[in-house]
């Protein structure tokens, strides 16, 4: 299972919200590359980045920190937040990121995300954020209303090949991932699933590299020193 360490960018800081909280915040480095580098130094081949001004607004403010993280860190590079549109999957891809999340794009523009996977196949991924058993859009500050298990079927019909699950009420929270949602994801879809929000402890990436999840994100545990990331890619394999 690969660990995607995680960084979220507001104001091109470091960050962590609490369960998607925007007033919940907490900046945890002004150097968001340097924190990637020492990801790196630990032993991290993949990197989870997420524009949380972008998610929210639809816009691309951090793109330059994007790019300084994919830069500095030489490792594989994923980006979420505020792709909303043919134009900046482009941008972000020729930048050399090595994939493109898609959120609330993905629900609520079903002719981009089929163009988006028709014409770049795996290094398209869907951001499926969930709230109560529905999926959430605009930097989880909505509900579509849409079933997560209707939503992830949908997509496997489109040709996703990768989701990117995240538990909202557990995100941040320190609290444990949530090991019954992404065991019935695992066993009703074939898309290489990757699970996200509370990881908290080895016994949380241990019991998920057990069910053959694809991977996981792995934010607040981190910045916390909750979880040591040497440690943790060990056990994930």
């Amino acid at each position: 299972m690969i660990l995607f360490p995680a960084i979220d960018l507001y104001e091109k800081k470091a960050v962590r919200l609490l369960k998607g909280d925007y007033a919940q915040m907490t900046v945890y480095s002004e150097d968001p590359a340097a924190v990637a580098e020492g990801f790196v130094r630990l032993g991290a081949t993949h990197i989870h980045i997420v524009d949380l001004e972008g998610a929210r607004d639809g816009t691309s403010p951090n793109f330059e920190t994007v790019c300084e993280i994919k830069k500095r860190s030489g490792v594989f590079c994923e980006l979420g937040g505020g792709v909303r549109d043919m134009g900046t999957i482009e941008r972000v891809l020729s930048a050399g990121l090595d994939r493109v999340i898609l959120g609330t794009a993905a629900i609520r523009n079903r002719k981009l995300l089929e163009d988006a996977v028709a014409a770049y196949a795996g290094r398209i991924a869907v951001g499926v954020d969930i709230r109560d058993g529905k999926v959430s859009v605009n930097g989880w500050t909505e509900s579509s209303g849409v079933d997560v298990f209707e939503f992830c079927g949908e997509l496997e019909k489109i040709g996703v090949r990768t989701i990117i699950c995240t538990d909202i009420s557990r995100d941040g929270a320190m609290h444990g991932t949530n090991r019954e949602l992404y065991k019935k994801l695992s066993k009703q879809f074939r898309m290489d699933l990757i699970a996200s929000g509370g990881i908290s402890s080895m016994e949380d990436i241990r019991e998920l590299a057990g069910m053959g999840l694809c991977g996981a994100v792995i934010g607040k545990a981190l910045y916390t020193g909750a979880v040591d990331l040497r440690e943790a890619l060990e056990v994930a394999g």
